[in-house]
């Protein structure tokens, strides 16, 4: 069976030959596309959603600064004074280790000096007012994360506010033009994807922040917590060497007797 093509038939192409659409300006090599000012544009389609998160993400990003800075060292600086308070109270040199809680400037001197105000007291009442100035700090520690938590988890309702107002400008565009088309409705369509993305950015990054905040604190508690253990120990061990010198018994019946 022949396949020549009959008279008048234009013959077929030896070849199919794909030929790219003329009239698209291609994107030069190493070039993404979303250079600064193309940024600014998007975050300037996003309306009036996009400055409620602006103002959150700077207030996030201060308040990480702010725990950063207050956290700086801390952990360093309780362990050392640890041993040195620890060292003194060994040696039974109450007043070197006051004094060096009076001159260190970190939070842990301040729990220290109130438990050196009781002598002649239960182990259970000493642990129990260490133990409640140790949450009275671990609270400071935890200052401003709220704020960091409550952006994390807004940031995404906020972003989703302002894809619900673009795509009701959007349709009401279409409205208004009655007409449709990619052209008519993709003002509202941009600026609904745009304040999806930056709520969805802002909540990644506060969450990061709270998280990473939180555990920085519970680990300066517990380091809190171990200091205070041995410090306790330490300072009972002065307490019964100071009974066991003077040759008297336990005073106080297990109450607090402050030191004067």
């Amino acid at each position: 069976m022949s396949t020549r093509p009959g008279p008048g038939c234009p013959a077929p192409p030896d070849r199919i030959t794909y030929r790219p659409t003329t009239g698209i300006p291609a994107i030069p090599k190493g070039d993404s596309g979303l250079d600064a000012q193309s940024l600014l544009d998007l975050l300037q389609r996003g309306g009036l959603t996009v400055y409620p998160l602006a103002l959150a993400s700077i207030v996030s990003f201060a308040v990480l600064l702010e725990r950063l800075w207050r956290f700086r060292g801390i952990d360093r600086a309780s362990r050392a004074l640890t041993r040195a308070t620890v060292e003194r109270l060994v040696r039974r040199d109450l007043a070197g280790a006051r004094g060096l809680c009076e001159e260190s400037a970190t939070p842990l001197a301040a729990l220290f000096l109130e438990a050196m105000r009781w002598r002649n007291v239960a182990l259970e009442d000493l642990e129990r007012v260490l133990a409640t100035s140790r949450q009275e700090e671990a609270q400071r520690l935890r200052r401003g994360l709220w704020l960091v938590g409550t952006v994390g988890s807004l940031a995404p309702y906020v972003g989703l506010f302002g894809t619900v107002v673009g795509i009701i400008r959007a349709f009401r565009d279409m409205a208004i033009h009655g007409a449709g088309g990619f052209e008519v409705v993709a003002a509202g369509i941009s600026e609904a994807l745009v304040a999806t993305g930056a709520g969805l950015i802002v909540a990644i990054t506060a969450l990061a922040f709270f998280n990473y905040l939180q555990v920085r604190a519970q680990g300066i508690a517990a380091t809190y917590a171990r200091c205070c253990e041995r410090f306790v120990q330490a300072l009972l061990y002065v307490e019964a060497a100071a009974v066991e010198a003077n040759g008297e018994r336990e005073v106080g019946g297990g109450r607090l007797v402050p030191a004067g």
